[in-house]
């Protein structure tokens, strides 16, 4: 048999599409309690400890309380919640964010699985703040859309009830506009701002995908930032990344009205990035992949992989 495997919270919506992901692996043991003790702490901390590699997909705080009932020093943690991301003493599971991040991800004990939202955001702009094209300093307003099944049960059935009227509203519904989401932290971070980001973010009436916005005007952007200049250090950083995909640059760029579907990468575990130059100077990154992809179970999937030494896309559509 192979590592053995335990999913917390794996009747969640990421826990749900990790099994889907890893169940006909057979490189791969998969534990868990019985149905009847599945939400038993004395079973899910007995499978913590038994496990090679422990999965959390659960709310921040219960997270926490998993973690402190791991004693078993041979457990490695990859978690799926924000309780993690920002810790120092935390690795996070960002592969394509430096040349060292593999590395670090493969040799990690505690391993931080990003958000959906902070992953387009970082792998869209950190090339750019390290290439000096964008400031550190730089006052950024980044715009959101995702498919409903982000915020998880709950609110997939609110969407999906007839009685909601969600799914035949003609436009986005944007929400925390009047408090610090949750990937605020990270996307400061790991994007290497010295400020965070006004962020602003949208639900659709979609189930999954997610498309973010990164406006760059041309009075932020550094000296001769064109598009192409733009395009250039994103092409240097991803080229040879199988799950982050450049699309060409097109001066002037032909878009119909289906250019910028949120869906486009659904299913995969792809994240797609699109560099739009405008007559005026500005520059807009359009970032895509799936909610539920690249932005939670398949970059679970990703680094679960790189922890347990196994080729990286094992299990992963790109």
């Amino acid at each position: 048999m192979g590592p053995r495997i335990f999913v917390d919270g794996h009747a969640g919506t990421t826990g749900l599409r990790i099994h889907a992901l890893l169940r006909e692996r057979s490189d791969l043991e998969l534990i868990a309690p019985d149905e009847a003790r599945r939400k038993q702490p004395e079973a899910r901390a007995e499978l913590l400890n038994q496990a090679d590699l422990a999965l959390l997909c659960l709310p921040d705080e219960a997270a926490r309380e998993a973690v402190s009932w791991v004693k078993n020093p041979d457990t490695r943690i990859l978690d799926a919640s924000t309780a993690h991301r920002v810790a120092s003493d935390w690795v996070f599971g960002l592969p394509e964010l430096g040349s060292e991040q593999r590395e670090a991800i493969a040799g990690a004990r505690r391993v931080s699985n990003p958000g959906c939202y902070s992953s387009a955001m970082i792998l869209g702009l950190r090339p750019l703040v390290d290439a000096g094209l964008v400031p550190g300093d730089a006052a950024l307003s980044v715009h959101g859309l995702s498919g409903y099944s982000g915020g998880g049960r709950a609110e997939i059935e609110r969407w999906e009830d007839p009685r909601s009227g969600l799914l035949v509203q003609p436009h986005d519904v944007p929400y925390a506009l009047d408090r610090v989401h949750k990937h605020v932290p990270e996307m400061q971070l790991y994007a290497g701002l010295g400020r965070a980001p006004q962020f602003l973010p949208a639900k659709g009436p979609f189930r999954d995908g997610m498309r973010v916005l990164i406006p760059l005007p041309a009075a932020l952007l550094a000296e001769g930032a064109t598009g192409k200049v733009v395009w250039e250090a994103l092409h240097a950083r991803y080229a040879d990344e199988p799950f982050v995909r450049l699309l060409p640059l097109e001066e002037p760029r032909s878009a119909d009205d289906l250019d910028f579907d949120p869906r486009a990468c659904n299913g995969t575990n792809r994240l797609e990035i699109l560099v739009v130059s405008n007559p005026a100077g500005h520059v807009t990154l359009v970032v895509r992949l799936d909610n539920l992809g690249k932005g939670a179970s398949g970059a679970a999937v990703q680094n679960l992989n790189l922890m347990l030494g196994l080729p990286e896309g094992t299990g992963l559509e790109a």
